[in-house]
């Protein structure tokens, strides 16, 4: 059992540097026994235990988390009920695969996500996959065969996996670098990223430009009526967390109305009360523009794989038979641990603890904004919150050796963090929402410190303040 007392342990490193000596003799098995591809060295980090949004690596130090897993940790670390609920399903069983023996851990997940999903229909049904690539990749499954078409459109910036369709899907090539070819009748259109519209845009002026672009595909991609659906991110999360401007939303959701496309919100990264509400698309459903399927993963099982699809009967109906499930979708255990998770966080309203978080972080990197002119942009959604760094506020041109350098100086001092966006130059907020307040302002000070002193490396900073 993980050591209690770093719920509201604060970061500390007691080693001369990261790794410690006993990390870095894991590192070292790590990188002879495993692909080049999994051994960076950005992350110099061996865990040992962790609880809430802290974790204790094999040295002894204390790092606050503000990486989450890449959002699986919204429930945090070690979430005792969490693992009583695994304990006494693994008591009984591990496994069924769905597809022959039924559970009532899934049929039950199943219902409980269909009352809340946010997304068009009063009858809805859900099902479940593995991981975040996995959902994503069904849920088109799904729309070709409701539309009978095959035609599928994404947005620069996105990232919806690596499996062969999704990695089609990406937008960053890196991560598909070699992998080729890959499905056609796949279009692209520029996600509205409102801090890098066309210089002297207004808002409005922006969000048209994107449409415009949106419709061009029409023209000269695909025929409308050739387009199963639109996968859009309601929250970008690796292009650069980048929320989706709602005026935006309202129009491609009567582009899609208009021409019988499927719109499906990726809620992976973006949902289980990470930006204030329990899914994102609920801010789509308030202003009318509901999404036809919703996609979700990371924190749904609270580390536990597990991926959910949903959508309204008619359908996920359509999917003929054979054509869904798997050997792992929907395992007990997985299921047991969803349950908990979203029983804990209905009880104990971590949406409402999202929205706390978020507005506390995002008022401190504001004012840091007014201090330190190498933040371009500040912008967020209850606690999904994204700070990008430049080298010049007039040209916005990408500081992404100052951003590296701030992870690598924030490790140094107890604090994980992760870079996103397509130059690597915004640092994304993903810290569990169970962060306590004392440990929230100890990582805003580090936050600080190790900007202050990348500044500092590459003489944009002259002095230092006392800390």
């Amino acid at each position: 059992m993980a050591d209690t007392s770093l719920y509201t342990a604060l970061p500390e490193v007691v080693t001369a540097q990261v790794p410690g000596p006993k990390s870095q003799a894991l590192l070292d098995r790590r990188d002879a026994a495993l692909p080049k591809a999994l051994c960076g060295t950005t992350y110099p980090i061996c865990i040992k235990q962790g609880a809430g949004a802290m974790f204790e690596d094999l040295d002894g130090n204390k790092f606050l988390d503000w990486v989450g897993g890449v959002g699986v940790l919204n429930i945090g670390y070690s979430r005792p009920e969490v693992v009583k609920a695994v304990q006494e399903q693994a008591e009984k069983y591990f496994h069924t695969i769905f597809n022959v023996i039924v559970h009532d851990g899934y049929v039950t997940l199943a219902e409980k996500l269909n009352e809340i999903m946010p997304c068009k229909g009063d009858v809805k049904k859900t099902y479940f996959a593995n991981s975040g690539a996995e959902c994503d990749e069904n849920a088109i499954k799904i729309a070709k065969a409701y539309t009978k078409r095959s035609g599928v459109i994404c947005f620069t910036g996105a990232f919806h996996g690596r499996t062969n369709l999704t990695m089609a899907l990406t937008a960053k090539k890196t991560y598909a670098r070699g992998m080729g070819p890959f499905p056609a009748g796949i279009y692209r259109a520029p996600y509205p990223y409102l801090y890098r519209a066309p210089k002297g845009y207004t808002e409005a002026e922006a969000i048209q430009y994107y449409l415009d672009e949106l419709n061009r595909i029409f023209d000269e991609g695909a025929l409308a009526n050739e387009i199963a659906c639109m996968i859009v991110e309601p929250f970008q999360g690796e292009g650069g967390f980048i929320p989706a401007p709602i005026e935006w939303v309202k129009a491609v959701r009567k582009i899609c109305n208009d021409n019988g496309i499927m719109l499906i919100a990726d809620e992976v990264q973006c949902g289980n009360c990470r930006t204030g509400k329990y899914f994102a698309s609920e801010y789509w459903a308030e202003a009318g523009c509901a999404p036809d399927i919703i996609t979700t993963a990371k924190s749904v099982g609270g580390g536990a794989p597990i991926s959910a699809i949903t959508g309204r009967a008619e359908v996920m109906d359509a999917a003929p038979a054979g054509t869904i499930g798997g050997t792992f979708c929907g395992n007990p255990l997985a299921c047991a641990s969803a349950l908990a998770v979203m029983d804990i966080m209905k009880k104990e309203d971590f949406a409402g603890k999202a929205r706390h978080i978020g507005e506390v972080v995002t008022e401190r990197y504001k004012e840091l904004q007014k201090e330190y002119p190498v933040i371009g942009d500040v912008r967020g959604l209850g606690a999904m919150i994204g700070i990008e760094l430049v080298k010049d506020t007039e040209s916005k041109e990408p500081a992404t050796e100052l951003t590296a350098k701030l992870i690598a100086n924030a490790i140094q001092k107890g604090l994980l963090l992760e870079s996103c966006g397509t130059a690597s130059n915004t640092i994304r907020f993903l810290a569990p929402l169970v962060m306590t307040d004392e440990q929230m302002e100890r990582g805003l000070e580090i936050f600080e410190e190790s900007l202050k002193e990348a500044m500092e490396s590459e003489g944009l900073l002259k002095t230092t303040k006392t800390a």
